[in-house]
């Protein structure tokens, strides 16, 4: 079974997709962590972001590698891993620009296609239950209202130790969903055989419970 699960940013897709493949058995994969690489690549190199041109050119150069190492997924750029980084404000930001430039799409396609034709997969991000997984035997776009995710991402971030400050967050978050909505390649949206599943008033055990059962 291949599961498909699309989402604004801070919807929680990713930490969801984790537990439902563990509880079901399945092989998460965290797209998001693949764009989040290129970005983490690109933002490194000093490029222009909003330089379409440049990052095509520069993306050319990120080689990215996904290893599951004691039961974890770790994600490795051009040999190195960075899993500890891609989590990073600055590092999420860009990835919501250059993801949208079709030569960094295209080449975070083949290997995400790759991993579906496996099967036995459950994939997160912003496009996978209506370009990379079309087929999925389950798709499930899982949202929260702007002001929930940034709720949430305050509290990640407050754990971190950092001193985030709640407006800026909503901001960003709000911005993102109108860069990923509007975007013209591969834009955020619903597929029409998803199902809405609203996290906003959900706990994660109870958004899990919803999905597992939606797959039984």
């Amino acid at each position: 079974m291949n599961i498909a699960i699309d989402g604004p940013a801070g919807a929680g897709k990713s930490t969801i997709a984790k537990l439902c493949a563990k509880k079901m058995g399945l092989v998460y994969v965290d797209t998001g962590a693949m764009y989040r690489a290129v970005a983490l690549y690109v933002l490194e190199s000093g490029t222009d972001i909003n330089d379409r041109e440049a990052v095509a050119d520069c993306c050319k150069g990120a080689s990215v590698d996904i290893k599951y190492e004691d039961g974890v997924q770790n994600v490795y750029l051009n040999g190195s891993n960075v899993t500890g980084r891609l989590r990073e404000e600055a590092v999420g930001n860009t990835a919501s620009v250059t993801s949208a430039v079709p030569e960094v799409r295209a080449q975070i396609f083949s290997l995400q296609r790759g991993l579906a034709e496996r099967g036995g997969v459950i994939m997160d991000g912003r496009d996978i239950g209506t370009v990379v997984m079309p087929d999925a035997d389950v798709k499930i776009f899982l949202t929260a209202s702007s002001e929930v995710r940034a709720k949430r991402r305050v509290l990640e971030l407050e754990a971190k130790g950092e001193h985030p400050v709640f407006e800026e967050i909503k901001k960003d978050i709000e911005e993102r969903d109108h860069r990923d909505m509007t975007r013209k390649i591969s834009p955020l949206k619903q597929a029409d055989d998803a199902i809405l599943v609203d996290t906003s008033d959900m706990t994660i055990d109870e958004v899990v419970d919803k999905i597992c059962s939606l797959c039984e």
